[in-house]
């Protein structure tokens, strides 16, 4: 019973934390948001200590849980895992603990996480892997079948659906999501929890907590007849039949060995209970020496009682036929990151690179970073859109505190950036005729068409940019006409300002 129900939360919590990435229209984060902000690292750089509080009790009380029913990578394993064991039955084997290359990582993680290095936290850290997957491998796919249904839809002249564009936000991140995927993919199906108990640095301080956990899987040696359909079943490699020993800092309490016992010797309990009801037995055996008849007449009606227990341009300007090249991402001195980030200190130290705030913002400008430095988290490029004023829906689903939550009073005053005009790049003066759209869409009206002329008022006009109040939303450089790069863009502030 206790399998099923790890099962079934297990089920709830990978599908709807995978639907959270999934889910381009940002419906799912109003009712379920709290299931990304619960998970270990999210909190931990949240300070979230309510939260982290929960988790290490939980530990304490049964075991790594987490990894088995909360973490959404670990579940995706076990569904690999799962497939894994379809080609093969009781493919696994006792495995000693590899506890210098666990605490190597986990040092090695710690280092980068406090020094900034968010490439190295984003690469290690178990949800940040999944969201790295789940928003580069399974979003497209979703997108896809989206599509598909909003082209039925809409010959049926229904609206329920709606298309969306589907692109690769980051060549680099979708190369790295793949091979983080195709090791752990094959990890899990040779090995069932490899990746969990020799890599994950989650996975190493919480399995130093479970050894101490008050519930765990024990094996009655009274019971065990050492047929090992247990530790061929154990997924984590941690059950070591010849010693009847159970190592609590690899095990995830899955339950498994429980269910494969045939005469019942493994029971989820407290060692000391199961220690003494052994004491008993080894005691009542030894009274019951002389009657050997008696003593197998109470062996087998403990098996019988124990197996009862319990059984994842060419033209420039858009004009007429004329084609309408993409645009070019310009060359930023400091890259732009979105309001709520308070900068790129803040924002570095925080983020996970999960990319959760990539999958949710409604205009395609946030996409992860390239930089080695920062590398998968979240910065803002505008030749998709522009980062509305009236948007918050980034900082509404950050788990980790990177992007602070932000009304849209203060997100409407907060600059992230300020614009610049390239004059050689502008049509006004390149091809000769009048524009004035950056000025046009401006949000904040802090760009004002001038006479290139001051002398002649009947000469073109060109935009100059009041930087005290741009607001660095983008608007400008999205809107602007000219190809393959804008005549005006952002350049990005280390701090954001208010204004």
């Amino acid at each position: 019973m206790l399998r099923k129900i790890r099962l079934a939360l297990a089920c709830v919590f990978f599908t709807i934390i995978t639907l959270l990435f999934l889910d381009f229209t940002g419906t799912l984060h109003a009712w379920f948001g709290w299931m990304a902000k619960i998970q270990f690292l999210p909190a931990l750089l949240a300070l979230n200590f309510g939260v982290i509080i929960a988790l290490v009790l939980l530990t304490l009380l049964f075991g790594r849980i987490y990894c088995s029913v909360i973490c959404p990578l670990g579940v995706m394993q076990d569904v690999i895992a799962w497939f894994g064991k379809k080609s093969k039955k009781n493919r696994y084997s006792y495995s000693p603990a590899k506890s210098l290359l666990r605490y190597v990582v986990l040092a090695l993680f710690v280092v980068a996480t406090v020094a900034g290095i968010g490439s190295v936290t984003a690469l290690l850290a178990p949800y940040s892997s999944f969201g790295r997957i789940a928003n580069n491998l399974f979003a497209p796919i979703w997108q896809a079948g989206n599509n598909l249904l909003a082209y039925f839809a809409e010959r049926a002249d229904s609206y329920m659906f709606y298309s969306t564009e589907v692109w690769i936000k980051s060549v680099p991140v979708f190369v790295i999501a793949a091979v983080t995927f195709i090791i752990i993919a094959i990890l899990a199906w040779r090995g069932g929890r490899t990746y969990c108990n020799t890599i994950c640095p989650v996975g190493t301080v919480l399995g130093f907590l479970a050894k101490y956990s008050w519930f765990k899987p024990v094996i009655d040696k009274s019971k065990c007849g050492g047929c090992t359909l247990c530790e061929k079943n154990c997924k984590a490699a941690c059950i070591n039949v010849a010693e009847r020993s159970i190592d609590y800092s690899r095990c995830v309490a899955c339950g498994d060995c429980i269910g494969k016992c045939r005469k019942g010797a493994i029971s989820f309990t407290h060692p000391a209970k199961a220690e003494k009801r052994e004491a008993e037995v080894v005691g009542a055996s030894d009274n019951l020496k002389a009657d050997a008849g008696r003593r197998a007449f109470l062996a087998a009606t403990a098996v019988v009682a124990g197996t009862s227990i319990l059984k994842a341009q060419e033209d420039k300007v858009d004009g007429g036929l004329a084609a309408i090249e993409d645009k070019k991402v310009p060359k930023r001195t400091t890259p732009i990151v979105p309001p709520g980030a308070v900068g790129l200190r803040n924002l570095t130290q925080h983020c996970t690179g999960c990319q959760l705030c990539v999958s949710v913002c409604p205009n395609g400008v946030l996409r992860p970073s390239s930089d080695l430095m920062r590398l998968m988290q979240p910065e803002s490029s505008y030749e998709r859109g522009y980062c509305r004023p009236e948007c918050t829906k980034c900082s509404d689903v950050c788990p980790a505190g990177a992007i602070k939550p932000i009304s849209v009073e203060d997100k409407s005053s907060t600059q992230i950036g300020h614009a610049v005009w390239v004059k050689e790049n502008c049509i006004v003066v390149s091809d000769g005729v009048s524009c004035g759209n950056c000025a046009r869409h401006c949000p904040v009206g802090a760009i004002k068409m001038v006479n290139i002329d001051p002398q002649d008022k009947k000469s073109l006009r060109i935009p100059v940019v009041n930087e005290e109040r741009c607001i660095g939303c983008g608007a400008c450089e999205n809107l602007c006409p000219s190809r393959p790069f804008s005549a005006i863009y952002v350049e990005g502030h280390e701090v954001h300002k208010t204004i």
